[in-house]
């Protein structure tokens, strides 16, 4: 059973950073008057609150599945914005919205074939989508954590979990969108690139972000060594650079009926 492991202050260490594609993909919606608005994944809340003034919707909603970040998120509520902690996968509203937006989220559920059609089902009937999906999968921080997570006793104890690949090539969602009935649309790949301080910055990345799926379903003790055993094999294989160069692929994702 894997817990509630998301740190908020771990997450925002690299917040301006991260911001960067929401402020991308938050300049291809449209805005429209008297929106009901959906933030899937909202995390702390900040960047949903900047959705909701940015846009200035009738209504929007944000959730997420971690408490810890939901508790921040809260400083954030304002009238006609409000937060709710529930998975994605159990997001199943009763009435339309205008705009489903997510943020760094969606690459964390499997079959996006069958997700953004059951998400596009929730639309009004000119709804738009907009998602943003880290796409890094094949950077060393990525693969040396399924490395470790390959290696006993950290296999058995996850169970043969590893972080999943589930992002789609981004031809394949463009196809969905024109099947789905998005008359526009706009999928890109962007490449971003921070100046980090050094390559040990590289694990603090991660451990706001996907090293938490491994901490989660790990014990303090395992962790640790995870942690460690991750840190050694990273260090080994990226060029120690001062400052350090890291390059970070996203997938931004637009559609309007």
């Amino acid at each position: 059973m894997s817990s509630d492991t998301w740190e908020p202050v771990q997450y925002e260490k690299f917040l301006r950073e991260r911001s960067a594609p929401f402020f991308d993909l938050l300049e291809m919606v449209r805005k429209k008057p008297g929106m009901r608005v959906a933030d899937l994944g909202c995390g702390t809340g900040e960047l949903t609150r900047r959705l909701h003034d940015a846009l200035e919707p009738r209504e929007t909603l944000g959730i997420d599945s971690s408490g810890k970040m939901l508790e921040k998120a809260a400083e954030f509520a304002v009238k006609g914005l409000r937060f709710e902690r529930r998975a994605i996968a159990a997001f199943a509203p009763r009435k339309p919205y205008d705009l489903l937006f997510s943020n760094a989220a969606l690459h964390f559920l499997p079959r996006h074939e069958e997700l953004l059609p059951r998400l596009a089902g929730y639309l009004a009937t000119d709804g738009q989508i907009a998602v943003h999906l880290p796409a890094n999968q094949d950077h060393p921080t990525h693969v040396t954590a399924r490395q470790v997570a390959a290696d006993p006793p950290f296999h058995g104890a996850l169970g043969g979990y590893h972080h999943p690949t589930n992002v789609l090539p981004v031809e394949v969602y463009a196809t969905l969108l024109h099947r789905l009935g998005f008359r526009e649309q706009r999928v890109r790949m962007n490449v971003y690139t921070h100046l980090l301080e050094g390559p040990e910055s590289l694990v603090e990345w991660v451990k706001g972000s996907i090293l938490n799926e491994y901490r989660s379903r790990l014990s303090p003790e395992l962790w640790e060594a995870f942690l460690a055993s991750y840190r050694e094999r990273l260090l080994a294989c990226v060029p120690d650079d001062r400052p350090f160069f890291f390059t970070f692929k996203r997938v931004l994702i637009w559609g309007a009926r």
